[in-house]
């Protein structure tokens, strides 16, 4: 036993704190990826890696020359899959900063659930982005810039149709309406639904390449929407819209402080 010991190598407390930032880096990309296609792009390359030691261990030395290759590029690939995401997460680190205040949607909830239902009710489409922590400067610039207090009247207003502004998407950023008649990048997601729209499509890009939540309002039917992290929940009734920004601004919180 005691030889046993003289093996294992003594443990210093660099190797401790070595650990603890692995781990919280997997925490972060697991957070990131969670819900969204990425996920199952990593399931699929981790069934890959398993096919790659199972042909090792059968002998089937043709399938193990194929993944052998395959997996020898393997940063490349990782890159060209995940340039979004490296992307975001990267965007994401930078953004971050104890110095500077998190935007909150909570101090407007309720001003933007009657913006999107009196849009709804008259079936006039609206595009609005909440900012999270990742700036949206860049679609601000596409826009025009407005920099006032969120209100249910200038939100209506800005997408009243003839209005010449009504053609794009709204930036908010805490209570503030950065800019309007913003452009939004389309989603390149393949799977999203062919019966959808260019402006839920735009909210579904928009959401894709940042951490920005995004309310949808159907010129169609007058459906209410939420886009987040590349998914689409529609149907949404005033009273589960509010229930989602308010669960929205829980969850951004809990995220930002390190809590799942």
């Amino acid at each position: 036993m005691h030889s046993f010991l003289h093996v294992i190598p003594r443990l210093r407390w660099q190797d401790g704190l070595d650990v603890l930032i692995v781990a919280y880096v997997i925490y972060r990309i697991a957070l990131l990826i969670r819900g969204t296609r990425t996920m199952q792009m990593v399931v699929g390359l981790g069934i890959l890696a398993a096919a790659f030691v199972t042909s090792q261990m059968l002998g089937l030395f043709t399938l193990n020359w194929l993944l052998n290759n395959f997996l020898g590029s393997i940063i490349i690939i990782l890159v060209v899959i995940f340039q979004s995401d490296i992307r975001r997460a990267l965007t994401g680190v930078g953004a971050r900063s104890f110095f500077t205040a998190r935007p909150s949607v909570g101090a407007i909830a309720d001003e933007l659930v009657k913006a999107a239902e009196w849009l709804s009710a008259r079936r006039i489409g609206g595009l609005i982005v909440l900012e999270n922590e990742i700036g949206l400067q860049d679609v601000v610039d596409t826009g025009r810039v407005i920099e006032g207090r969120a209100s249910p009247e200038l939100i209506e207003t800005i997408f009243m149709p003839g209005s010449p502004m009504h053609d794009g998407a709204v930036i908010i950023k805490g209570d503030q309406v950065l800019a309007a008649a913003c452009q939004l990048p389309l989603s390149t997601n393949p799977n999203v639904s062919l019966t959808l729209g260019m402006r839920h499509r735009a909210a579904i890009g928009m959401t894709e390449d940042s951490d920005a939540s995004v309310i949808v309002v159907s010129e169609q039917d007058g459906t209410i929407s939420v886009a987040r992290r590349g998914r689409l929940t529609r149907g949404l009734k005033p009273q589960e819209l509010l229930a989602a920004l308010q669960n929205l601004e829980v969850v951004n919180t809990a995220v930002g402080q390190g809590v799942a």
